[in-house]
């Protein structure tokens, strides 16, 4: 019989769910497949008992990056430092389609570390009660697969072109098994050498509680309000009314009224970069916040330092009284209370505003994304992919965030965006990668391999 798909929360313990908790990019999707891991993540870089040696060696890498990533907004010497960097995980031109398996510099550093025994403790402890492991990082499935881990290895593949470090050493002798998040990866890892047979196009992992099972009732629901909102002046709905109604049924907004305020979301990546941005785009909402005609969140994650930054700015702005509700500033006290919470002020936010990371994916839930700009190779490729589908764009000058917002909504641009991203984007990848995981035969559409 076909899986149940719905958003009823079943948690097993039929594998292991393994992130790094370097930024948000890994761990995001993660934890929108713990109903399969006992609603636990594991970290292969800070999980209990892991070995000094170990943490160490996760944490300098970690160190490094975040620092880097900090200096990039510094003109010249951030961009000399994260060339440098970049150049080493750089993915290279699809066309020509070419034989890409040569490893690179950074893999071959990788499997240096697993010489010295990174990662073996890890794999030691998960074989004792063998399950698939699924990871969204490249290194832990080089773990398992390099201390002969006796369970399967599946790989979740976090942006929408990756970089030859993703493939193992001897790609083609492999039996890591990929889950790829759109066409493109899995075309790119055959150019590594990944076995056709190895590649599972599933999607990207999006929270359930955001999408509501298949059908995707839920997302449905959500996304009729948030049309609304970005079609103050039914631009988009008239010229699309038929089409909607077939989606929505007779429930589509015809300048009803607004069920909330317009809600435009901010976020800040994990390493805290582009921190200046949100300040220029709340002193150029200032007004608009004021007369409350738009709400914004910023979500700085875990990092409480930045969000008093942004408290203290807000309330020398004049913002004080706005605080809290036209101007959420949330914090939370862990990495899965963010995770959490995030998910539950998506389910009132109307524009994503993000560097092009994994956060392209959520345009899948109908959510237009403006994009800030890419920080490294991998999010110039998940920016090409947002245009191509049509569900994001690049941001203006965010000075003036006052009026080029306002005129992609009065236009009914920023819904149009939406209705893309829902319409192009692959929504269903959690359940895809369950069905995949656990064995189960699936009632889910395949995917071409266009997306």
């Amino acid at each position: 019989m076909p899986a149940n798909h719905t958003h009823e929360r079943k948690i097993t313990k039929d594998a292991y769910v393994i992130d790094v908790n370097m930024g948000y990019g890994h761990s995001r999707p993660a934890h929108c497949l713990t109903d399969i891991s006992g609603g636990k993540v594991i970290s292969a870089n800070d999980y209990p008992g892991i070995p000094e040696k170990d943490k160490k060696m996760w944490r300098d890498s970690r160190q490094a990056y975040e620092t880097i990533s900090r200096l990039k907004p510094i003109p010249i010497i951030g961009d000399l430092a994260f060339g440098a960097m970049d150049r080493i995980q750089k993915i290279h031109s699809f066309y020509p389609r070419r034989d890409l398996s040569r490893p690179n510099l950074q893999l071959l550093q990788i499997y240096h570390w697993l010489k010295q025994g990174l990662g073996r403790h890890l794999i030691a402890q998960l074989s004792r009660d063998p399950k698939p492991i699924v990871t969204t990082f490249f290194v832990p499935a080089f773990f398992a697969e390099d201390n002969d881990y006796p369970g399967d290895i599946y790989c979740i593949t976090t942006d929408a072109d990756i970089s030859r470090t993703w493939a193992p050493l001897h790609p083609k002798k492999s039996r890591i098994k990929y889950i790829a998040s759109n066409g493109r990866v899995k075309e790119r890892l055959q150019l590594y050498g990944v076995k056709e047979n190895q590649i599972y196009l599933t999607g990207f992992p999006l929270p359930k509680e955001l999408v509501g099972g298949y059908p995707d009732n839920q997302l449905r629901a959500l996304l009729n309000d948030r049309m609304c909102n970005l079609d103050p002046r039914g631009i988009f709905h008239e010229r699309y009314d038929d089409l909607l109604k077939a989606k929505f049924g007779s429930d589509t907004c015809h300048r009803r009224s607004i069920k909330r305020p317009l809600t435009l979301l901010y976020m800040l990546g994990g390493a805290g970069a582009q921190k200046q941005l949100a300040l220029n785009i709340m002193q150029s909402l200032k007004a608009k916040i004021k007369r409350h005609e738009i709400r914004l969140i910023i979500v700085p994650g875990t990092r409480h330092d930045i969000a008093e930054i942004f408290t203290q700015e807000a309330k020398a702005l004049g913002l004080k009284k706005e605080l809290g509700e036209w101007l959420v500033i949330p914090t939370f006290s862990s990495r899965a209370a963010y995770f959490k919470g995030f998910n539950k002020l998506l389910m009132q936010t109307d524009i994503i505003w993000t560097k092009p990371s994994e956060m392209s994916f959520y345009t899948a839930l109908g959510f237009p994304i403006i994009m800030s700009e890419p920080i490294g190779s991998q999010e110039k490729f998940n920016r090409v992919w947002l245009r191509y589908l049509g569900g994001g764009m690049s941001m203006e000058n965010p000075k003036y965030t006052n009026e080029w917002l306002f005129d992609w909504v009065n236009s009914g641009g920023l819904a149009r965006m939406a209705w893309s991203g829902y319409i192009e984007a692959p929504t269903h990848g959690t359940y895809r990668i369950e069905d995949l995981v656990l064995g189960r035969e699936s009632e889910i559409h395949p995917l071409p391999l266009i997306v």
